[in-house]
């Protein structure tokens, strides 16, 4: 049986890593990396091999690296489209364990944030012990993007008798601002908040936490939506990529 730990690795920082991810990942026998292509995607693979370095012993693990396959968004069809994209990732990962990994070693998949919230890698897992590979797997959590962010403004997730929403763009978008107490949206990237920016909405929101790269902004929705939105285009254009998270809460 071949073992594998699905590791949250934060936004890149290795500080997000806790202790029990890197016993795991100086335990394991190989590392995956899915890495995507395009402009500035590049720098994603090399971050996570720079935080390798930081905590494996150069030599003890190996690096088996495949592409991650394109993921085309395809607003008349989304569903389908995402599940298309589950299905190659699902391919891709299968040939990694198969081919790469010997039977009785253990691996470890890094993956952004923290594996219980958006990711898939979880769900890929259980559909290959579904169809008969013989595997299992623990997860290890990161520092997600969620606790990150909050550390950074200073703030608390809830509030004393309060619930929080952790949502998407897509389904934020839908969203009427009068029944927003505390929602927190992961990787907008298209600015879905300026919908909401005549709001009494506060926002605290952050991208690239954690890492040298990392750009804050917080305050009144309806006075920082267009600064935000600029700095979402300002990155994307200097990186080729943005990572964000934020908060949206009523005052």
């Amino acid at each position: 049986m071949r073992k594998l730990f699905v590791v949250g690795m934060g936004a890149g920082s290795v500080g997000h890593l806790t202790l029990d991810a890197v016993d795991t990942l100086r335990a394991v026998d190989v590392v995956f990396v899915l890495e995507k292509a395009g402009a500035g995607k590049d720098e994603l693979g090399r971050l996570r091999r720079e935080l390798l370095e930081r905590v494996v012993p150069e030599g003890t693990v190996r690096l088996e690296v495949a592409p991650s396959p394109e993921r085309t968004i395809d607003e008349a069809a989304y569903g389908a489209g995402i599940e298309d994209w589950r299905r190659s990732r699902a391919a891709v990962v299968e040939e990694l364990i198969v081919e790469r990994m010997a039977e009785g070693e253990a691996g470890a998949f890094l993956v952004w944030g923290d594996p219980c919230l958006y990711d898939g890698t979880i769900q890929i897992l259980e559909d290959l012990q579904g169809r008969g590979l013989d595997l299992a797997f623990e997860v290890v959590p990161g520092i997600s993007s969620v606790q990150a962010l909050t550390a950074r403004h200073r703030v608390t997730l809830n509030r004393i008798g309060e619930s929080v929403t952790i949502t998407t763009a897509r389904q934020l978008a839908a969203t009427a601002p009068g029944t927003i107490t505390n929602s927190v949206v992961m990787l907008d990237g298209r600015a879905a908040f300026k919908k909401l920016a005549e709001s009494d909405l506060d926002i605290y929101w952050g991208a690239y936490l954690g890492t040298a790269d990392e750009v804050l902004v917080a305050g009144p929705l309806r006075e920082c939506a267009r600064e935000i939105e600029q700095l979402i285009e300002r990155e994307r254009r200097r990186k080729g990529w943005i990572m964000d998270t934020y908060l949206l809460r009523r005052p």
